[in-house]
């Protein structure tokens, strides 16, 4: 079941060079109760518009002289995080493809018609919170399966340097976390991280005694 629209007025960006489109859009998105606001007509003007006036979505008409809308939207996204729609007279595979690719929420097919345009947002919108808690959800098991790879590099240096077991390496990352409220995956970094100093460290004073001793045997030649 599709949920209901909210009833506050969308601010929604339109993007088009076809002046008659925008201004029927325009009057077609009023009626239906939502704040079309200014045009935008090229990349940059629709980047700076959208930075600008804070729109709750962007339509973005895919043909247009200058460049190509998929283009525009890209450029929107790369700096915005909303949902996008676009206008174009045939919905191809292709076209498809690279629109899901950027994230683009929703899809309008030419002609407009009102009575289409009420569900094409909805739909773009409930889209765009799911694209969204997806991405959060793929964020999130990166940390931590690069937090579960810090630990396991961490324990290895510990058990390899204290001579302890696993269960103990692990038992002290996790009581250093605690003791100084820091995440375990910082403290495995920086146990990495003085592992490392330590033997470029011991590496640097090899080299110097190795420079000194060649020195003095040439000095005794």
């Amino acid at each position: 079941m599709i949920e209901a629209l909210p009833m506050e007025r969308l601010k929604i960006l339109l993007v088009s060079e076809d002046r008659c489109e925008s201004l029927s859009l325009s009057a077609m998105l009023q009626n239906l109760g939502h704040t079309p606001i200014t045009c935008a007509h090229d990349v940059s003007e629709a980047v700076s518009k959208t930075s600008a006036l804070s729109p709750d979505l962007v339509v973005v008409d895919v043909t247009m002289d200058d460049c190509c809308g998929l283009q525009t939207a890209s450029g929107i996204l790369e700096q915005h995080a909303l949902p996008i729609v676009l206008i174009t007279s045939f919905i191809e595979p292709e076209l498809i493809d690279q629109a899901d690719a950027l994230g683009i929420s929703g899809y309008m097919a030419k002609p407009i018609s009102q009575k289409d345009i009420q569900s094409v947002l909805v739909l773009a919108r409930s889209r765009f919170r799911y694209l969204q808690s997806l991405r959060s959800e793929i964020l999130d098991l990166k940390n931590m399966m690069r937090t579960r790879k810090l630990i396991e590099q961490a324990k290895g240096l510990l058990m390899e340097r204290e001579s302890i077991p696993e269960a103990e390496a692990f038992k002290r990352i996790q009581c250093m976390s605690r003791n100084q409220n820091i995440p375990m995956a910082a403290i495995s970094e920086a146990i990495i991280m003085t592992d490392k100093l330590t033997h470029k460290t011991k590496v640097n004073k090899n080299r110097s005694r190795e420079r000194r001793d060649c020195a003095q045997e040439r000095s005794q030649e």
